[in-house]
């Protein structure tokens, strides 16, 4: 991204800042690597901070309904306490590590329809001004992968992925938002759930997988949502049939009459009937959620299982998350440092 805008108004010519990262992406919890390259203007200029916003486009659901907007989830300041003379060019390099519970972006390449990206703030005699976003690419861990390769495997289809904000009980979510990824029923479930929906919420050790099914209704019951909890390590990857684990934990969750959170081995318990609560005392509606901004996929890949590695992936995304970095405009920044 590069602006020059800086300072315009005072009319004097202010630094272009063009922030470049590295290509091949990073991981949740992984380092971010690349460099801010500055232009001086014409002037010299005292660069107070150099800082790098992480953003994502959240839904949110309120009173009124849902509404998209963007949040800023972490800033890292990566230089500063310089002058930058006029029609200087200097090069600030940084690594930072990101969050664990960061949402990944792709599966084996292929874009999961979540826009994410990183903004750049310049900080001059007193003032800031916000870049542009770049896109940030962000791979899945392997034990991510390995759950949805063995999803996509059993027979599950990739439906979209959104964020939404809010907080699962009972987990020890750090973010203010959560990733989901919604999913067709493998066949031979499909006359038990509609839809079910994955939330991985990765820490150092690994990290809680929960998963929801919207079950279908009975002769004499109504459809209902039902959830369960499971515990992983990132050590379990290649000691762990897969399949075998995850086709269990689908079986015993639509085996399952309750409507809690059920925990696996690690632990036992449940929790209030609304554990995707949003923050807002009082509010007992269940969550659902539909595709949003930058999530839907189109109509003829719903339902699609497509494998990649044994992985499933969307045959197409609607081009939303463009839209999002050529026209982010700071509404519903979620900042609140």
């Amino acid at each position: 991204m590069v602006f020059d805008r800086l300072l315009g108004s005072m009319g004097v010519g202010g630094p272009a800042v063009d922030t470049v990262l590295d290509h091949a992406g990073t991981t949740p919890g992984g380092s971010l690597s690349g460099e801010v390259r500055l232009t001086g203007g014409r002037a010299d200029f005292d660069i107070e901070h150099i800082t790098l916003e992480l953003v994502a486009r959240v839904e949110a659901e309120t009173e009124h309904g849902e509404h998209d907007g963007t949040f800023v989830f972490d800033r890292f300041t990566v230089g500063g306490g310089f002058r930058l003379h006029e029609g200087e060019r200097r090069t600030v390099p940084f690594a930072v590590t990101l969050p664990w519970e960061t949402p990944i972006t792709e599966l084996h390449g292929q874009p999961l329809g979540i826009a994410l990206g990183v903004r750049t703030e310049l900080g001059v005699a007193g003032a800031k001004d916000k870049g542009d976003l770049d896109a940030l690419t962000v791979r899945p861990l392997p034990v991510q992968e390995a759950v949805l390769e063995a999803l996509g495997q059993l027979g599950f289809g990739f439906k979209s992925a959104d964020l939404e904000h809010g907080h699962i009980a009972g987990t020890g979510q750090q973010l203010p938002f959560y990733q989901e990824i919604e999913l067709t029923p493998a066949p031979r479930y499909a006359h038990q759930a509609s839809e079910v929906e994955v939330t991985f919420l990765a820490h150092p050790a690994g990290m809680e997988v929960v998963v929801e099914a919207d079950k279908r209704g009975g002769l004499l019951t109504g459809g209902h949502d039902t959830l369960a909890r499971h515990t992983v390590s990132h050590a379990q990857v290649p000691t762990t049939d897969w399949n075998t684990e995850v086709d269990s934990w689908i079986h015993r969750l639509l085996s399952s009459r309750a409507d809690h959170i059920q925990h696996d081995a690690h632990g036992h318990g449940s929790y209030p009937h609304d554990p995707y609560g949003h923050g807002r005392e009082g509010d007992d509606r269940h969550h659902r959620s539909g595709p949003g901004m930058g999530t839907a996929v189109a109509a003829g890949a719903a339902g699609l299982a497509v494998g990649v590695v044994g992985g499933m992936v969307a045959a197409e995304v609607v081009d939303e998350v463009g839209d999002f970095f050529e026209g982010d405009d700071d509404e519903g920044n979620g900042d609140e440092e």
